[in-house]
């Protein structure tokens, strides 16, 4: 998707996916700043970890409390701080670190352009209180959900994000727990699904899907879990992740390169990945 993206720009640069341990994550940093990287995504369990690792934090990482992009900068000839892109090699000394969430705005146009779910107003069940469901729930009661109902395998974990939502969001309604009535959106944001035999994160005999308008699914492949299944054979509008992934990662490409992503092109090389 990035190569496709950073292609039809025609820029000369390429995305390369390396594996990190938690443990070793700001030596990595590090090291890709060391070497002029101009930028970095960061995936589970780095995106908490990376918060205090930065030397500077756009205001939607200050927001949802995660980082899965990071920008270099370079001080310019006047002492501003601009992307390494745009600072000739040469020049570039004083380096620092920038990190944003662009995860918190994908999560909600996905569901709205994927499933023409708005959730102003809306009743959500949200599966899952770790990084990403905490985003999730933050982001949404951000824009105005009516009601959250937050289950979690750790059930003190969904109550933590329950806290921070009556906190920062009072005019939300947040329950820990399934919903007695209907509600216009499912959203798992567990991993549960990724592997073969994997079980549903639905508890049926709580919260029956025929309860449900549509259901989404963070996990993008397989490109149809056993929820989604359940939830196509109940009736309800269906969504998988990638349309999540695709608009994170569009809007990196843009925080990177200062230059509007070709997202259509991106679409048709993430679902060429995972559907072909």
């Amino acid at each position: 998707m990035q190569n496709a993206g950073i292609a039809a720009l025609g820029l000369d640069w390429r995305y390369l996916a390396c594996e990190v341990r938690p443990e070793e994550l700001r030596a990595a940093i590090a090291g890709a700043q060391a070497m002029r990287f101009l930028g970095l995504n960061l995936t589970v369990p780095h995106k908490l970890l990376a918060v205090g690792m930065m030397d500077a934090l756009d205001e939607s990482a200050k927001t949802w409390g995660a980082v899965n992009t990071v920008r270099f900068e370079a001080k310019d000839a006047h002492g501003q701080w601009r992307p390494l892109a745009e600072i000739p090699a040469a020049d570039a000394a004083e380096l620092r670190t920038h990190g944003f969430n662009t995860d918190a705005d994908a999560i909600t146009r996905s569901l709205r352009e994927d499933l023409a779910v708005e959730p102003s107003g809306a009743r959500i069940l949200l599966l899952g209180a770790g990084g990403a469901g905490r985003t999730a729930a933050l982001k949404l009661a951000s824009d105005g959900a009516r009601e959250l109902f937050l289950v979690n395998r750790t059930a003190s974990k969904a109550e933590e994000v329950a806290v921070e939502i009556r906190q920062r969001f009072p005019s939300v309604k947040v329950v820990v727990g399934y919903p007695a009535s209907t509600v216009e959106l499912v959203l798992n944001a567990t991993s549960l699904g990724l592997k073969t035999g994997d079980a549903s994160p639905l508890d049926e005999r709580q919260f029956p899907l025929s309860k449900a308008g549509a259901v989404y699914d963070m996990i993008y492949r397989p490109a149809e879990t056993l929820l989604l299944k359940a939830a196509k054979a109940a009736g309800c509008r269906t969504a998988n992740g990638l349309g999540m992934l695709l608009y994170q990662g569009a809007k990196a490409l843009e925080i990177w390169s200062g230059r509007a992503a070709p997202v259509e092109v991106m679409r048709r090389a993430l679902e060429k990945n995972v559907y072909d």
